[in-house]
């Protein structure tokens, strides 16, 4: 009897056809994932293009980025290096006598408003190696252990403000009390007391004149600078006291800071 050999036919599709279909389908992936990384939000990369677009530092260079204003549209200099005016640059090229002749006009002109005002028992005008060096007794500007300016105080200062937004010079505010000891709940010791009326001067320049802040320095030195000896109701109204050093240029910046 023959046997016929059945040979078992296997069902579905072969066995390559499964490596191959998983291939296809990583590669399809892979190209997916290609596309989705090269789509830009073109809102968010238009926001982060303008915002270099507003720096200074690249007005110069050319953008990426088409806009809708192209850059000769704009304010740009033809020398990416031309920088603007600096208001420092004539006075720093001024020579020395020109700088001198600056600070004499205006010790001439202060020393004339405190005459003319009767100001000079409160007041004092001087020039010294430093510069211009204003000294304001403590009733020209405050009440006693106060550092809000007084009223009175207030056109004197206006004239100083004015004054100064015609020159560039650096100014340093130094405050000073005499040797009697404060401890209240705003002024825990004369240093406070003291940087406080430095600093409320200074604040009434830059405010009144819309003076650049850069320009100041506000020292509190209590009672560690007296003019005179503790000794006396005199002695002690001449320690309390406001000192405007309108600085001379030519002066060392370490000996005036």
């Amino acid at each position: 009897m023959n046997r016929r050999r059945q040979t078992r036919e296997e069902k579905g599709a072969p066995k390559w056809m499964v490596t191959f279909s998983d291939m296809m389908t990583l590669i399809l992936v892979f190209f997916i994932l290609l596309f989705s990384m090269s789509v830009v939000d073109a809102q968010k990369f238009r926001a982060i293009a303008d915002s270099f677009q507003d720096r200074a530092v690249f007005d110069f260079y050319p953008s990426v980025v088409p806009f809708e204003n192209p850059a000769e549209d704009r304010d740009v200099k033809d020398d990416p290096f031309e920088q603007e005016a600096d208001p420092f640059e004539s006075f720093i090229e001024m020579d020395e006598e020109e700088i001198n002749e600056q600070l004499d006009e205006l010790l001439e002109e202060v020393q004339e408003y405190l005459e003319v005002n009767e100001l000079t028992e409160q007041i004092s005008a001087s020039r010294d190696d430093r510069g211009v060096v204003l000294v304001l007794q403590e009733q020209a500007l405050f009440e006693t252990a106060r550092a809000e300016i007084i009223n009175e105080a207030e056109p004197f200062l206006g004239k100083v403000g004015t004054l100064l937004s015609t020159i560039p010079n650096m100014v340093k505010v130094e405050g000073h009390t005499d040797s009697r000891p404060i401890n209240t709940y705003q002024y825990p010791s004369n240093w406070e007391l003291s940087g406080a009326r430095a600093s409320s001067v200074i604040r009434f320049l830059i405010d009144d004149q819309n003076l650049d802040a850069d320009r100041f320095l506000a020292v509190g030195y209590g009672d560690t600078r007296p003019v005179a000896p503790n000794t006396s109701a005199d002695n002690l109204q001449q320690n309390r006291r406001v000192v405007l050093v309108i600085s001379d240029p030519s002066y060392s910046e370490s000996d005036v800071y």
